[in-house]
């Protein structure tokens, strides 16, 4: 997850023109993510990655994070959180419209590597809220928005946390790693 170094994941109108990347982070990531198997997101952000990754690759001036990442969405499985979205049809995504802390914790207890959640600020606030999250994989991006959508939204109680990663970057973004200790 991307987040400004205020606690913003977006602006006030879902802007991320703020995200700064480059080849070294996407190198970085795509190499972390190639550890998981298993990609989860809310709904909006399901529909835009749907609307590229799946033929990213096969654009002639298609990136090298392009092509990479491209092929590890095609092979992924998906789970997207939405009440309103349906999905007979789709391949390899799995929708959970209810029952989140029973369905999450199902996959939890699946043979497989890493579930990862995409940005998806509406759906980690859910997964916040539910005790779902065993970690936190942070973009410090070197910017304050002063307003915007949150991270850490409805947070009832502490929750304690213990570093295993950090990471600077070229272009001025600090990697945080955390897992949450329970």
């Amino acid at each position: 997850m991307h987040i400004s170094l205020d606690g913003f994941v977006a602006g006030p109108n879902g802007e991320m023109d703020w995200i700064k990347v480059d080849q070294e982070l996407f190198d970085y990531v795509g190499n972390r993510i190639g550890k998981g198997d298993t990609a989860l997101y809310g709904r909006v952000t399901y529909e835009m990655m749907e609307g590229y990754w799946p033929t990213a690759a096969d654009n002639p001036n298609a990136s090298k994070h392009d092509i990479e990442h491209s092929k590890w969405y095609s092979e992924v499985h998906k789970v997207v959180l939405s009440t309103t979205m349906k999905g007979a049809d789709l391949t390899k995504t799995k929708i959970i419209s209810s029952n989140l802390s029973n369905e999450i914790n199902k996959i939890k207890q699946q043979e497989g590597e890493d579930i990862l959640l995409f940005g998806s600020p509406t759906a980690t606030h859910s997964l916040i809220q539910e005790n779902l999250i065993d970690g936190y994989w942070l973009f410090v991006n070197p910017i304050i928005l002063g307003q915007g959508i949150p991270l850490f939204k409805g947070v009832k109680e502490k929750t304690k946390l213990k570093l295993l990663n950090t990471h600077q970057f070229t272009c001025g973004v600090t990697e945080l790693n955390y897992t949450v200790e329970r």
